[in-house]
């Protein structure tokens, strides 16, 4: 069974390494024995998750590279850098993402008022960056004959926000989750049956991996009703998104190709 999970051998790339959920994936994968090349934006500020991770992987298991995944030439390049440091990678975690979380005094605003240009930003980056990674090592994983994409949804991909959770925040206009987070979050479940069905021939599984709320530093209101939203009554911690990441990128879902696995608490249940 522990071979089963076993990773060693493998090389997994990694977008969004050093938001909030990368540093979970990538010490996954590194735990199970993958190597791993980590991706983010140029601008992006390395985390102190991420940064332990460096302090306690060498460049021989893991690397950090720069690159916007809706800049074809930059991922390009990035490839290019990982097959030279490590090979063909067999795993990729589509994690590169943005939102607007719930946190932000003073974020209120009218449907009528939302920006096109955030729209337009939220859709490049969650789906159509996501697509033009996955066209870029993807494609090597196909001609190798092998791998696993995991592309990260969300439990918005499937319900729409509930405004109740947000409605302590003191702002004018309301809080209002953008509704292009979870469109986009939808696309992405859609585009991974398109690849799923399309590469399934060709030895390459691609599947979605959804999480729900995931603890962090939400204040204490929005938790509870949060909370109290969630069959299993709590928030995800790190530690229960590990097992269906690695699940999904090793021999242990051999078989499993084309779904979206939803890690919510049973929050979509209901």
């Amino acid at each position: 069974m522990k071979d089963l999970f076993s990773l060693k051998k493998e090389v997994a790339v990694v977008t969004g390494a050093l938001g909030k959920l990368g540093p979970i994936w990538i010490d996954t994968l590194l735990a199970a024995g993958a190597r791993v090349f980590a991706l983010d934006h140029p601008e992006s500020q390395k985390s102190k998750a991420f940064n332990q991770l460096q302090t306690h992987y060498d460049d021989r298991r893991l690397k950090f590279a720069t690159a916007d995944v809706r800049e074809r030439q930059a991922i390009e390049a990035a490839s290019q850098q990982c097959q030279e440091a490590f090979g063909v990678p067999s795993v990729l975690v589509n994690n590169a993402g943005i939102d607007q979380p719930p946190d932000l005094p003073g974020k209120g605003c009218c449907l009528e008022d939302i920006p096109f240009e955030l729209n337009r930003e939220v859709f490049e980056v969650n789906a159509l960056g996501l697509f033009l990674v996955t066209q870029v090592f993807g494609s090597q994983m196909v001609k190798a004959g092998r791998g696993s994409v995991i592309n990260i949804g969300s439990l918005y991909a499937s319900v729409a926000p509930d405004s109740r959770f947000y409605d302590h925040i003191k702002c004018d206009p309301p809080f209002l989750k953008p509704p292009a987070y979870g469109a986009s979050k939808a696309a992405v479940v859609n585009l991974t049956r398109y690849l799923a069905t399309l590469w399934a021939s060709c030895g390459v599984r691609v599947n979605a991996l959804s999480p729900g709320g995931v603890s962090g530093d939400q204040d204490p209101e929005f938790r509870q009703k949060f909370c109290e939203r969630v069959p299993l009554g709590r928030m995800a911690d790190d530690s229960d998104l590990r097992g269906p990441l690695l699940f999904l990128a090793s021999a242990a879902s051999s078989y499993v190709t084309g779904i979206e696995l939803v890690v919510d608490g049973g929050f979509t249940a209901w």
